[in-house]
């Protein structure tokens, strides 16, 4: 039996292509979505981006039939749009009579289920409180939940394997073994000695050959100083390192190292080995609890408070010593010699970035389409690292499940030029490791 699918305004702004994603059943706008959706097509952000893309796919469906009646889709299901009338309100109860925008959004979905066959009616909204108001008047209310991966459920980048010693010493040996199982692409694999468990070795997958290939060694003066301290950290850096692996994402709670490994490998690629023209760091505005408003100077003065947690690695990686005892070149040495430049990314669509190093920080608190937006944006020969922690997001519109890296740890696992590694251990400091674990 076709179901039917009345979606909220929230829905459609947060992801234009929701209406294709209900398989070959009927997809319902009440006439009130169309009219907020109207409200922020002005918006220069995300969101408005999206209304004037919902409201142009609206306006070429209703060239081919009229929207009342049903307009068909490429993946078989149906979109209507359904007129609100005043009398709906009184199905509702008297709480929600007054006319406002969501109380109309339920009124219609309300009368749809009233004469439509029981069972086939279900409201889709990603506002809490209009589900909670949806269920109480005995509405089948959902979460839009197609591009949401649970946190739980995130894939690590990382697995164990238990071996014969011999096997064990083989991989030691040749630095490659041949293993069958399935495996994603470039996974950090633990190889253990099933006979004595402390006897192991750490490789990472290679899905062409079939086996586990020994991680890039670390120099002895380490990677721009820094050396990694747990396991999780050699699988980053053997991923950071390798140009083979074009997109790299490392997800971990505060203080495991994420922005600092990631910077630590661009530096060296950049600044040392030229594998890349430049190492361009970025991450998104958006402030942890009430904004400061207004801030003064040029455009390097205002973005200076957003990209100071940038600096502060940078410094930290710059205060180290080459083997000579000389000081290695200072930031802004590196920035005036066009290696490494620090931007928001407010200004990115629309660029092509060729041969560069770029890290995008914070980026959990992304949707999924600015995710895509920026990984589209690689030209020839750009690696792109994403960094983040999605248990700490200041974005109001995506959650631990619906940001967009989760999303793209999730889509991408398995490629052969990406790679993720979810890093467990806090590094920082005592202090710090028991506040992401106890607070």
């Amino acid at each position: 039996m076709t179901k039917n699918y009345i979606l909220d305004t929230n829905v459609l702004l947060h992801d234009p292509q929701a209406i294709f994603k209900f398989s070959d059943n009927t997809v319902i706008l009440p006439l009130t979505v169309i009219e907020e959706i109207d409200n922020f097509k002005k918006d220069q952000n995300e969101t408005g981006r999206n209304a004037r893309q919902i409201s142009r796919m609206i306006d070429g469906f209703r060239l081919q039939a009229k929207l009342t009646e049903g307009v068909p889709l490429e993946n078989g299901g149906i979109l209507k749009v359904a007129i609100y009338k005043q009398e709906f309100l009184q199905k509702l109860p008297p709480e929600l009579r007054n006319d406002r925008g969501d109380n109309r959004i339920l009124a219609v979905a309300q009368d749809l289920q009233d004469s439509l066959p029981p069972g086939t009616v279900f409201f889709v909204t990603k506002d809490i409180n209009l589900r909670i108001k949806a269920d109480t008047i005995g509405l089948c209310a959902e979460d839009f939940e197609s591009d949401k991966v649970p946190i739980e459920e995130l894939y690590t980048g990382t697995g164990e394997l238990l071996l014969p010693k011999d096997q064990v010493d083989q991989f030691y040996a040749q630095g490659s073994l041949a293993i069958e199982g399935d495996y994603f692409a470039n996974q950090g694999l633990t190889l253990i000695d099933e006979t004595n468990p402390s006897h192991t070795a750490l490789g990472r997958y290679d899905a062409t050959m079939k086996e586990v290939v020994s991680l890039i060694k670390i120099p002895k003066e380490g990677v721009w100083g820094i050396y990694p301290r747990n396991r999780e950290q050699q699988f980053a850096f053997d991923l950071l390192l390798n140009d083979a692996v074009q997109l790299v994402s490392l997800v971990g709670k505060a203080g495991t190292g994420k922005t600092l490994l990631a910077i630590a490998a661009g530096l060296v690629k950049t600044a040392d080995e030229n594998a890349y023209n430049r190492l361009l760091v970025s991450r998104p505005v958006y402030p942890m609890g009430r904004d400061l408003g207004f801030l003064p100077g040029d455009i390097e003065d205002k973005l200076a408070p957003w990209m100071q947690p940038i600096f502060d690695n940078v410094e930290l990686l710059l205060s180290s010593f080459d083997e000579g005892g000389s000081r290695k070149r200072g930031y802004r040495e590196l920035i005036d010699l066009g290696l490494m430049e620090i931007e928001p990314l407010t200004y990115i669509r629309g660029r092509s970035i060729p041969k560069q190093y770029l890290i995008v920080d914070e980026a959990q608190n992304l949707t999924p389409h600015e995710i895509k937006t920026i990984i589209t944006r690689a030209g020839e020969g750009t690696k792109i690292v994403l960094t983040g922690d999605p248990y700490q997001i200041d974005n109001p519109y995506v959650d631990s499940a619906s940001n967009g890296l989760s999303f793209s740890v999730e889509r991408l696992k398995g490629q052969e030029i990406t790679a993720h590694i979810t890093l467990t251990k806090g590094e920082r400091s005592l202090l710090a490791e028991l506040a992401a674990n106890l607070l």
